[in-house]
């Protein structure tokens, strides 16, 4: 009888440690409730007691958590709409004033939401677009001072800020509303800002505009210089042409000049032999084969042929 007994008694006390021992990570923090109220101080990483069937854990993650709101769309100081997409990271600091505020992760992130939306709305629409989308170093490429009208009032590049101190801004603003409920908020970016559609379709018509543009003044620009090489190639052509030309002249004139020489002192040395080869040079030269040459017999070209005979 007694064995059975001890055996029942030590499988209660198995149960009961069980339902008492618990362990916690390091990657989390605990909270004690009993009855749904919580009880003692926060458990730190480790194996810890409690009391079996009367006291719960509640367990919240130590790690860093993501944070991603629905995108939004807000219009900017300078009256255009975009859609404004946003993210951000937290942790848990306080676990029991976190239990005792939003209980939840999911109570969190619905907290969350109300206070960065509200911040990224009043932020997004008290600055112009082109301080949300450049960094405080953006400086234009053409040099030029950049100036922007809002509202009839013009707006130079010295007064406004970059899109790092509107961010700095938001987390500041953000965070000071997140301590109630025992949360640190650790940043907040924007993710991802776009022009709403109707908006979107005029924005890139105008980049497709101002891409032609530039286009039409490359090609302008091409056009130039290719007529500027073009004529300069014409022109060095016509200068080489012209100095070959005067060279061809130069040297027909210089053998003209000795074939005339050649010429004069043979006929200086014989007239009569001179002008019997120049005649027979004649004769070969305009008496081709099938041709036929008509003259009169007492022609002076035909005296050598009636001599011949």
């Amino acid at each position: 009888m007694k064995a059975p007994i001890i055996i029942i008694v030590i499988a209660a006390v198995v149960f009961v440690a069980m339902g008492g021992l618990y362990v916690v990570n390091e990657a989390e923090q605990a909270i004690i409730t009993q009855f749904g109220k919580p009880v003692g101080d926060v458990v730190g990483p480790g194996l810890h007691f409690k009391t079996p069937f009367v006291q719960n854990v509640n367990r919240f993650e130590r790690r860093i958590l993501k944070w991603d709101g629905d995108p939004n769309q807000i219009p900017t100081k300078d009256k255009k709409f975009i859609w404004v997409d946003t993210t951000a990271r937290w942790r848990i600091t306080d676990p029991l004033l976190f239990y005792t505020s939003v209980a939840t992760e999911r109570g969190a992130q619905s907290r969350l939401d109300d206070i960065i939306d509200s911040v990224v709305r009043d932020a997004v629409s008290g600055r112009l677009l082109v301080e949300l989308v450049r960094g405080s170093d953006y400086k234009a490429q053409d040099g030029n001072e950049e100036r922007f009208e809002v509202e009839g009032v013009l707006v130079k590049k010295e007064d406004l800020v970059g899109r790092e101190e509107i961010f700095a801004d938001i987390l500041e603003k953000a965070r000071a509303s997140t301590p109630e409920y025992g949360i640190e908020l650790v940043d907040v970016q924007i993710k991802r800002i776009n022009y709403v559609e109707q908006v979107r379709t005029r924005v890139y018509e105008r980049m497709i505009n101002e891409r032609k543009k530039v286009a039409a003044q490359y090609r302008s620009e091409g056009e130039g210089e290719k007529a500027e090489i073009l004529g300069k190639m014409e022109r060095e052509l016509k200068e080489i042409s012209s100095e070959a030309y005067r060279k061809v002249l130069e040297v027909r004139g210089a053998a003209d000049a000795e074939a005339a020489a050649i010429y004069a002192g043979a006929y200086n040395q014989d007239k009569e032999f001179y002008a019997f080869l120049r005649t027979l040079e004649s004769y070969r030269k305009s008496i081709k084969e099938n041709g036929r040459l008509v003259i009169t017999t007492d022609s002076d070209y035909f005296k050598y042929l009636k001599k011949a005979q």
